[in-house]
């Protein structure tokens, strides 16, 4: 039975599979309710493996995944109504180009709540103010920068208040001060809603001053968990090699394809 304070997501002894081939093994991992976790690692080394089998999108081939105490569910009803729960932030936005930003804030609530369309409004203004785009409601996602169409996207993804919220790589393309503002602003929305967050991402100057807890992802494995300050104090040679951006160490690449080796 679930508890207040049982971890948002577990994973006990999980392996996850793509056709055969083992992306990531062994992993025992614990995100507290609340918290703000980083999930690290360099490109290709399983990190959004990692989010999909949380959202139930990659069944593991060993071990157990929850989510707020429950089994993340395989019928596709109880998977969907386990999905409401989750906001996820995609790399690429996925905004609709012919909708407006509110229209693109709008779909979820539309899909899977009952409101009239006065209370939808009120809703999604009071989202696009959360993210700072209050003005920004009849744009088009063509006319936004990319800090702001990153800013939209998270509004859809908090449209139906999940408890938990999944991003994906959210600083690809954006610069160092689009960077800081979106991640200041997860770090708003964790502690002024309560919400869980899970960050996965590439870019350690910018993420981890603003986590509790951080997850390093490499050759295969979890191999660091812990609080950001001794992360960043660590001689492992993996992990510094990861934090100092060496190009030799533990973590190997692929010379031609510049890809983490299997």
């Amino acid at each position: 039975m679930p508890t207040p304070t049982s971890p948002a997501v577990r994973l006990s002894d999980v392996r996850l599979e793509y056709s055969g081939r083992t992306i990531l093994r062994g992993l025992d991992l614990a995100v507290p309710r609340g918290s703000m976790t980083a999930v690290l690692g360099p490109s290709g080394s399983g990190k959004s493996t990692l989010l999909a089998a949380i959202t139930g999108e990659l069944v593991p081939a060993q071990g157990t995944v929850e989510v707020f105490g429950q089994p993340v569910p395989r019928g596709a009803r109880a998977l969907l109504e386990m999905r409401k729960r989750l906001g996820v932030l995609l790399q690429g936005n996925g905004l609709l180009t012919d909708l407006t930003v509110a229209e693109n804030v709008a779909l979820p609530l539309r899909a899977h709540l009952r409101l009239a369309e006065p209370e939808l409004r009120a809703r999604v203004a009071a989202k696009l103010d959360a993210v700072g785009l209050g003005a920004a409601a009849d744009l088009f996602p063509r006319e936004l920068s990319g800090g702001m169409a990153r800013r939209a996207a998270l509004a859809r993804a908090i449209a139906l208040d999940p408890p938990l919220l999944l991003c994906d790589e959210p600083l690809t393309g954006l610069d160092p001060i689009a960077s800081g503002v979106v991640m200041a602003l997860l770090r708003q929305l964790n502690q002024s809603l309560g919400l869980t967050c899970i960050v996965v991402s590439h870019h350690v100057r910018e993420t981890l001053p603003v986590c509790d807890q951080a997850v390093v992802v490499a050759n295969g494995t979890l191999v660091f968990e812990g609080a950001p300050d001794v992360l960043q104090a660590s001689q492992d040679p993996l992990l510094r090699q990861f934090l100092d951006g060496a190009a030799h160490g533990p973590i190997a690449f692929d010379d031609v394809t510049g890809q983490r080796a299997a």
